[in-house]
Parts: structure tokens; sequence; C-alpha cells
């Protein structure tokens, strides 16, 4: 069996970087994802996935990313259940393995994204 994906489209919102209870840091961040073909009306619709990238990936993606940047992100898929009201729902979040930054920030610094690979 396989669970991997890839998205590269356009960061919503500027990442967010938070330390989990077991000590681990983690980003989160939304990318939109444009459609390739258009609706009833004409006009292309756009997807929206939540991601989270861990470790010293998901830092670099804090000091290097920013909302409306271009990435692209390999990983996995994730579901979780949560009950809102009474209605039971499936989240699914992409776990970034990878990331691959298609536009930067002009003053970052400079660094070896090879290392960065998980």
């Amino acid at each position: 069996m396989l669970n991997q994906t890839v998205i590269v489209g356009r960061i919503v919102n500027e990442p967010v970087l938070k330390e989990t209870e077991n000590g681990r840091k983690e980003t989160t961040l939304t990318i939109a994802v444009p459609r390739n073909y258009k609706n009833v009306d004409g006009e292309y619709e756009t997807d929206f996935f939540d991601c989270v990238v861990q470790g010293n990936i998901g830092e670099t993606c804090v000091d290097y990313c920013g909302k409306g940047d271009l990435v692209g992100i390999k990983g996995h898929l994730n579901s979780k259940k949560v009950i809102e009201g009474n209605i039971e729902k499936n989240n699914i979040i992409l776990v970034g393995e990878k990331v691959t930054f298609l536009t930067i920030k002009k003053e970052s610094k400079e660094t070896n994204f090879d290392e960065l690979e998980k």
C-alpha cells in the first residue's frame, strides 16, 4: 500500500511554528492549489490543504517562506476524527516530509536546502 502525496501551490497565511506536548517542533501552513479546469460558471476553483511540517524543515519554512510564496510539498496524508457538535468528521492533513521552495523571501540567508530533506 502507498500513501504519498505531492502538491504545488501558494501559502495562504504565514507559517506558524509551535512545540508539541512531546517537545517536537512543527510548522502548520495552508496551501492553495488552483484546479486546472473551469467549473460550470467558467471560473477556476481552488482547493486548500492543511499541512504540517516537523523538525528542521518546519523551522526553515518559517524562516524562508511567507504568505503568497510558491512551494512544493511531498508527504503523506493523515486522517484524524474530530467531533463538531453532534457531527463526527475526518480531517485530512498533509504531513510534509520534503518542502521545495519555488519562491523565497529576498532577505533570506544562504543555506544548503539538500541537507533539510528528512
